[in-house]
């Protein structure tokens, strides 16, 4: 238990938040995409001022490392390695698509958790595809994130008897598809506060990310297109 920040700036939901002992104790957030980068001090200097803690006292910050937006998973990650490196605290990263599974889980009623289902959390990454990881009960990661191309095939690929959860902004992509009874999707929406409860685990096994070494997690790389130099204006 500790007092750490949390920051979520992965998708285009984007928040920030102050946990002490695994309870919220202010939060900030908004979800205009392209504004995330002037968001996110103001709400961190506001949180602050809330709850009357300052910066040197909190334990670590933990961070969404993607997958999402390239931008925006720039934009949290460079942020809290800035201030741990400033303060000389441990950073957290925790994955975008546990996050999700973590509102997924928390969006059932006790009645409806099963200790054999599973969640399959997915962020648009526009057209068909998305980027997505399948999790257990216990937000255990059983594949890793990747891009993947949403058609029956895959579908059928999945090939699961237990309760599968899809979850996240690209989830609703499925729509389209006639699905198993035993698959559904979920309309929960993932903000900073279903951080809280993976950071605590991180941060009690110590599970600090490297400064310097630490990378996003991009899953696919960025393509930026290249601008021609080429005049067409006649001579």
């Amino acid at each position: 238990m500790a007092l750490l920040l949390h920051i979520d700036t992965a998708t285009t939901y984007a928040g920030v938040c102050i946990s002490e002992n695994g309870k919220i104790l202010a939060e900030r957030s908004h979800a205009a995409q392209k504004d995330h980068a002037s968001f996110l001090q103001p709400a961190i200097e506001a949180i602050f001022s809330e709850t009357g803690y300052s910066l040197h006292q909190i334990e670590a910050v933990a961070v969404t490392g993607g997958p999402g937006s390239y931008t925006g998973i720039r934009v949290g990650l460079a942020s809290a390695k800035g201030i741990c490196f400033a303060l000389n605290k441990p950073l957290i990263i925790i994955n975008t698509l546990a996050v999700i599974a973590n509102a997924a889980k928390a969006n059932l009623a006790p009645e409806d958790q099963e200790k054999e289902q599973v969640f399959y959390p997915m962020i648009d990454a526009r057209r068909m595809e998305v980027f997505a990881a399948k999790y257990s009960p216990e937000l255990l990661a059983l594949t890793e994130p990747s891009p993947i191309i949403l058609e029956q095939a895959f579908l059928d690929e999945i090939n699961c008897h237990s309760k599968v959860i899809f979850c996240g902004d690209g989830a609703s992509k499925l729509q389209s598809f006639i699905l198993p009874k035993n698959y559904t999707i979920s309309n929960s929406q993932h903000t900073v506060n279903h951080m809280v409860a993976i950071a605590e685990k991180e941060f009690a096994a110590k599970n600090f990310a490297d400064l310097a070494y630490s990378e996003p997690i991009y899953v696919k790389d960025f393509y930026q297109p290249v601008k021609s130099n080429f005049n067409t204006t006649a001579n």
